[in-house]
């Protein structure tokens, strides 16, 4: 069983940053792959970035490639989303999900890749 929990959503000005984290439980935390998600008032689930379990790969949608990165901590048990240069169109509840399964074979912006979510944390963007 895995638990997921964000935090470090907010209320921020258009251009500002934000740092979300993903803490998970688990002992095999760092086998995981690890994705962030985000999902708009009426609009479908967007895949964001992932980042592999084993060698650290990362991968970015187009939307957010050059303003957001993703790193993990394995000892924290923890993975991070720094957000900059942040839109309004960036306004969103963004979701962590981790993949158990090892499924190195499914796309890490795909949401079948994970397993596990967490309940989200809301990011707005004011313009």
């Amino acid at each position: 069983q895995v638990q997921l929990v964000e935090s470090g959503g907010g209320l921020v000005q258009a251009g500002g940053s934000l740092r979300l984290s993903c803490a998970a439980s688990g002992r095999t935390f760092n086998m995981y792959a690890i994705g962030w998600f985000r999902q708009a008032p009426g609009k479908e689930r967007e895949g964001i970035s992932g980042i592999s379990g084993t060698d650290g790969n990362t991968y970015y949608a187009d939307s957010v490639k050059g303003r957001f990165t993703i790193s993990r901590d394995n000892a924290k048990h923890t993975v991070y989303l720094q957000m900059n240069s942040l839109k309004p169109e960036d306004t969103a509840v963004y979701y962590c999900a981790a993949d158990s399964r090892g499924l190195g074979y499914v796309d890490p912006l795909s949401g079948l890749r994970y397993d596990y979510w967490g309940q989200g944390t809301q990011v707005t963007v004011s313009s």
